[in-house]
């Protein structure tokens, strides 16, 4: 389906019934990365999972804010457009963090749980190589002119070795000229300077709320030691998954999440 959310225009699974999960993919994904996860949850839950604005099958115009306080907006017109009206469960991936954990903050009384997995909030995290590139006026614009699908296979194959190529190729197929128009500026809108603050208050509305990490060990953009940033209550790791980890371990991030929400607080 497709609704409007602000000035965006946004493809949106909306699937089951119960207590809401949103889920937040990251770059340069869709709302695809959760299709081998929303089937085990809509049984028992509202499954919403967002192609974030201007990624995937949503646009955004030329000017939206990248900002930490305007992607939380954004995030909370979603919840609004969408008529979730309770306590929702959080699960974020890659720059989905940044989208949802910067909401988190803000709007702490509409988080029922949150699920972290590699993601970046702290102000000590430093670009990886190609966060760098695309960061650069014209280098990051020549980078990705120059970025075949053979390229962006083996990329996504060294990061998440178990990725099968047939999602990398549909992933591939999603990032138009506007996507990666969008991806530069949401790198450049994005220093790791601009969580000063935000990290210390997401630490402390993790203490009030039912929180877990799940961190794939095999990410070469996001060092392990990130895991534990977030004042999250349990951190599990994945020694063998890459940085796709919802693709990767989709049936074991089920279960997990499945065995979470069924805990009692």
């Amino acid at each position: 389906m497709t609704l409007t959310v602000g000035t965006t225009n946004i493809h949106l699974v909306d699937s089951g019934q119960g207590s809401p999960i949103l889920f937040l993919h990251g770059n340069p994904d869709s709302s695809d990365v959760w299709s081998g996860i929303i089937p085990a949850l809509s049984p028992h839950f509202r499954c919403v999972a967002p192609d974030l604005p201007g990624f995937g099958r949503s646009t955004a115009p030329a000017d939206f804010d990248y900002s930490l306080e305007g992607m939380a907006s954004w995030v909370d017109k979603l919840v609004n457009a969408v008529g979730i009206a309770e306590p929702l469960h959080l699960v974020v991936h890659d720059i989905g963090g940044p989208f949802g954990l910067a909401w988190a903050v803000r709007y702490p009384h509409k988080v029922r749980s949150v699920v972290i997995m590699n993601t970046v909030f702290s102000s000590e995290y430093r670009w990886h190589l190609f966060g760098r590139l695309w960061r650069m006026p014209v280098i990051g614009e020549l980078v990705q002119a120059l970025t075949s699908r053979s390229g962006f296979t083996r990329e996504l194959r060294r990061a998440s070795r178990k990725l099968s190529r047939e999602h990398i190729h549909r992933t591939f197929a999603l990032i138009t000229p506007s996507v990666k128009r969008q991806m530069l500026r949401w790198y450049r809108a994005t220093d790791p300077e601009n969580f000063v603050g935000w990290e210390d208050a997401l630490r402390i509305v993790l203490t009030m709320k039912r929180s877990l990490v799940l961190w794939a060990q095999h990410d070469p953009y996001i060092a392990v030691r990130f895991a534990d940033s977030f004042g999250a209550a349990s951190v599990e790791h994945f020694p063998e998954s890459g940085h796709w980890l919802p693709v990767e371990e989709a049936d074991a991030v089920a279960e997990r999440l499945l065995r979470f929400y069924a805990a009692k607080a």
